[in-house]
């Protein structure tokens, strides 16, 4: 008679069994805990390198500053870490890791809930924590007794028949504690895993918007639509018809420094409301500093960055004037000493050719020092602290770009107008506060003083608390499984030969832990023996 050999099919070879074999590597403990390595790892550069989401411009300069070598590290997405293609694997890969290794072991845990104390090994001797005494009292008795000093622990008794061994039969007494380590090593994990959910969730529904806001001024931030930020993030989920309403505005925004001009304190008084609809004298007060940000309809605003905002006052040779302030952006983050631009618009009067009324704008560019210090002619800045601020700016006239409808830098002039000759360099001067250029045709700038800009922050993110929670039980979990020991004590109870009535039993007791051999910790004889006498309950010690 022949025997047919089993031969599996192609399909069974080359494609269940290695995915069963990639699905098993992949749910093991081991891979979950390196692919939690590589995830901290993969987010150093995270916090280390400046990221595009966060600030677009010092990010370029650090990509143009490094040449070539900036450019391979963008291209890797080394400055969009949290978005990029390798850290989302990664995040995934643990994410299905840490599903597939949990599971199991949910079911495990429970059978073992379920599960009667194991039966005592053979020879109990053999264990690390044992004694043998012989007391009296017969085994039935003796067995109630450490039953009861057994309180807190899972036990069973069990009745051996009469054997080679044991030819008077015996009672056993097996008992269990520490049941929690197991729940707690699987409460950390599975709070991990609602870690990642919720972060994820809140990266899908969440955004951060930036917006420049010049305190004391008449602009506000309403968070009613994309479009009111200088700069918008969303998640996937967020299209902006969803946003958080309410509206913001700085009223005053003062900045400490120490003698040594480093920042002490950033403070920034608002008024804000969630009805837009109502008017400004209701909308209440609040205040921003750093690390304490204003809290709003489930949103967050903080103050990113702040600067300082020159005004200038253009009188026209018809006398009509045009004032404008206008942030300027810190080019020296020690010093404060900053860089922007403005534009002026004609008049409608003067010019009754369109053309001409285009040619005849008026554009600003330039410097302002809080502090100002000159080399020669060149303005510098020694401080962040104000002490007599002054400008040093470029005016031209002629076609400043306003009425093009092409998007502009507000920071600074389209270098195009100027090399084509269409804005055409007038003056450059150096001016205090209340100074003025005038022009050949009579055109007046002046500098009329500064206001202070601040760099609101709005962010929204759902998950914010669950992220909370998640890491506090992720804490509870780590402690409990740290701190319960998983132990188990036999007690074997066989009659000995007695003489009269007395009826006397030896007794043996053994114990394990289940994580390492010396975890019962001093006195374990005593203890051990407590359990034979009456209301002898063994020590919390011995947990």
């Amino acid at each position: 008679m022949t025997t047919k050999t089993y031969r599996p099919s192609p399909v069974q070879r080359f494609v269940v069994t290695p995915l069963r074999k990639v699905w098993r590597e992949l749910t093991a403990m081991r891979t979950a805990l390196v692919l939690l390595f590589l995830l901290a790892l993969a987010a150093v550069p995270g916090a280390l390198l400046p990221q595009r989401d966060l600030n677009e411009g010092k990010t370029a300069q650090y990509i143009a500053d490094r040449g070539t070598l900036g450019v391979w590290m963008d291209k890797v997405g080394l400055f969009d870490v949290f978005g990029s293609g390798w850290f989302t694997a990664i995040y995934l890969l643990l994410f299905i890791s840490l599903v597939g290794c949990l599971t199991p072991r949910i079911w495990e845990h429970f059978q073992a809930l379920r599960t009667q104390p194991v039966p005592a090994p053979r020879n109990l001797t053999r264990l690390p924590r044992h004694i043998t005494e012989t007391v009296d009292g017969a085994p039935a008795e003796l067995a109630e007794r450490v039953t009861a000093n057994l309180r807190g622990w899972r036990r069973t008794t069990r009745e051996l028949p009469a054997s080679k061994a044991y030819p008077d039969g015996a009672v056993e007494v097996s008992a269990e504690k520490g049941y929690l380590r197991e729940f707690g090593n699987l409460t950390f994990h599975f709070a991990l895993l609602a870690l990642l959910v919720t972060i994820a969730a809140g990266k899908m529904f969440g955004y951060e918007g930036t917006r420049i806001l010049v305190a004391g001024d008449d602009q506000m931030l309403c968070n009613t639509s994309t479009a009111v930020y200088d700069s918008f993030r969303a998640g996937a989920m967020v299209d902006g018809t969803d946003l958080s309403e309410f509206c913001v505005k700085v009223e005053n925004f003062e900045a400490k420094f120490l003698d040594t001009g480093q920042p002490d304190m950033y403070t920034s008084q608002v008024r804000y409301t969630t009805d837009i609809r109502s008017p400004q004298d209701t909308w209440e007060q609040g205040t921003i500093r750093v690390n304490e940000p204003l809290r709003v309809a489930g949103d967050r605003v903080y103050v990113l960055g702040n600067g300082y905002a020159p005004t200038f006052t253009v009188t026209f040779p018809n006398g009509e004037t045009r004032t404008q302030t206008a942030p300027f952006l810190p080019q020296d983050t020690q010093t404060m000493l900053s860089e922007g631009a403005m534009r002026f618009e004609t008049p409608a009067g003067m010019f009754p050719d369109e053309d001409e009324r285009r040619k005849n704008q008026i554009a600003v560019d330039g410097l302002f020092a809080p502090d100002p210090a000159f080399h020669s002619t060149l303005l510098l800045s020694q401080s962040p602290i104000v002490n007599d601020p002054q400008v040093a700016v470029r005016v031209y006239q002629g076609d400043a770009g306003l009425d093009t409808g092409q998007a502009q830098s507000v920071y600074e002039l389209d270098r195009r107008l100027i090399d084509q000759g269409r804005l055409v360099r007038k003056a450059s001067v150096n001016l205090k506060q209340g100074e003025s250029a005038t022009l050949p045709d009579g055109t007046k700038v002046t500098y009329d003083g500064y206001r202070r800009w601040v760099s609101m922050q709005v962010s929204h993110d759902p998950g914010q608390t669950s992220v909370l929670v998640s890491a506090i039980v992720m804490i509870a979990g780590l402690l409990v499984s740290m701190l319960v020991r998983r132990r188990r004590i036999w007690i074997r109870l066989v009659p000995a030969v007695t003489e009269g009535d007395q009826r006397r039993t030896v007794v043996e007791v053994a114990g394990l832990a289940r994580t390492d051999q010396a975890g019962w910790g001093e006195g374990f004889d005593e203890q051990a023996r407590a359990l034979l006498v009456e209301g002898g309950r063994l020590r919390p010690g011995g947990l």
